[in-house]
């Protein structure tokens, strides 16, 4: 990390935190439901996250904040008596099985105030990459942190990472507005891939297609995710609404399939864990996503693939000799109701095959005169290709839906993903 975005001390790290207003506030919600499903995910005691300036570590989340406050609602401590002050020194986790036998640790004020024997951190950051201050967890055991564990809450950190510099670009869209068509490409790219992403064996090809004007940001995603002890999982979601809002949403959706698949091979148990979030996060109906969340696991040349589906478009399959099958699709959209059912689908891919993924801003990408493009239409423009690999039939599907709807703007996003087995 470069010099100047780490060090209690450092000024210019500290007009960084300033630079954020989050010390203007005590603990805030959306921070604490972050520490609410880390204490969860980890099944510890304790999670909190603080930012901290020159001289002062303070309270942003917690499970129970208000428990931590004061009667001006905040907390804060001394830096150099908390165990954040590891974090914001040196930029990295600290990862801490036995707080007694560690000297950085043992003698802090705040870890003996706390009790805590156990204690995990990992840096919270702005999007220049200061560090702002940690998301950590800590127990009142000696206890050995696993990797999926470090991983767990090191996604967390990274969504609030997202939250902050969804906060930072908002500022920004409010002082410049004339800047805003750009802010917003900069938020959308923030979440989505930078690049499509190589597995060994198999060739992805993914397509973006902002909707609107361009100014808003809307709410179609995708991802690709390793997957523990081989193998990946790919998601596709759409997100209802336009601008900050479905930005928000967005991130959380995403970070929490990329949290629940750490730990969980069931695609399903996955797109209830973010039906879960959702609900938690914003309450039943106020936000909602269809997603398909697919996991991927080798068989000899070919793949073995389970989709899960929340009220999304069902996908495609393309063979190497160019038949086309649709898949059955289903399932409720997420954040709606805590009753979730999803719909489950399981097809093996050989040499040449391809799963096809798409947003319904292809399918529902109107002609003139207001005819859909369809599941029909996506059906013509893979069978039309004769060889094609995963560039040619993502580019293809697109080039065809723009053509249909045959305006300078779609009101919708797209996003098509194609994934096809090496031949």
């Amino acid at each position: 990390m470069s010099e100047g975005r780490t060090g209690v001390e450092t000024a210019s790290r500290a007009a960084a935190v300033r630079a954020t207003r989050l010390l203007e506030t005590g603990p805030e919600e959306a921070f604490d439901r972050l520490c609410v499903l880390g204490k969860s995910l980890l099944d510890v005691p304790m999670t909190y996250m603080t930012v901290v300036d020159e001289v002062r570590s303070f309270l942003k989340g917690a499970p129970d904040s208000a428990a931590l406050c004061g009667p001006d609602g905040t907390f804060e401590a001394p830096a150099r008596e908390a165990a954040c002050q590891l974090v914001v020194d040196s930029g990295v986790e600290v990862v801490a099985p036995d707080t007694a036998a560690d000297p950085r640790l043992r003698d802090l004020i705040q870890i003996k105030a706390f009790g805590a024997r156990a204690w995990l951190g990992v840096p919270v950051l702005d999007p220049d990459g200061y560090v702002l201050g940690n998301l950590c967890a800590m127990d009142v055991q000696v206890r050995d942190w696993t990797a999926a564990e470090v991983a767990a809450i090191r996604t967390l950190a990274a969504a609030a990472n997202d939250t902050i510099g969804l906060r930072l670009a908002a500022q920004d869209l409010a002082h410049y507005a004339e800047e805003s068509a750009e802010l917003a490409e900069i938020l959308q790219q923030s979440l989505l891939p930078a690049h499509a992403p190589r597995v060994p064996g198999m060739e992805i090809a993914t397509r973006f297609i902002p909707g609107g004007t361009g100014v808003d940001v809307l709410g179609d995603f995708y991802d690709v995710v390793p997957l523990v002890g081989g193998g990946f999982g790919v998601v596709i979601g759409d997100v209802c609404g336009k601008g900050a809002a479905a930005a928000r949403t967005t991130a959380l959706a995403r970070s929490a399939v990329r949290t629940a698949a750490l730990s969980e091979p069931d695609p399903g148990a996955v797109l209830d864990t973010v039906n879960e979030v959702l609900l938690s996060w914003f309450g039943a109906g106020r936000s909602f996503v269809t997603a398909v969340y697919a996991t991927f696991a080798r068989t000899g040349a070919g793949w073995s693939v389970r989709i899960a589906g929340a009220g999304h478009p069902p996908g495609f399959v393309r063979r190497d000799d160019g038949t086309v099958e649709q898949r059955p699709g289903g399932g409720r959209v997420l954040g709606l109701t805590a009753d979730h059912p999803t719909a489950i689908d399981t097809v093996e891919l050989a040499p040449g095959d391809a799963l096809v993924l798409y947003t319904d801003g292809i399918t529902e990408a109107r002609d003139p005169a207001g005819a859909q493009f369809e599941e029909d239409g996506v059906a013509r423009s893979l069978a039309a290709q004769d060889g094609a690999d995963a560039e040619a039939l993502a580019g293809t599907l697109v080039t065809a839906a723009a053509r249909h709807h045959a305006r300078a703007t779609n009101d919708d996003d797209a996003a098509v993903v194609v994934l096809r087995v090496e031949p």
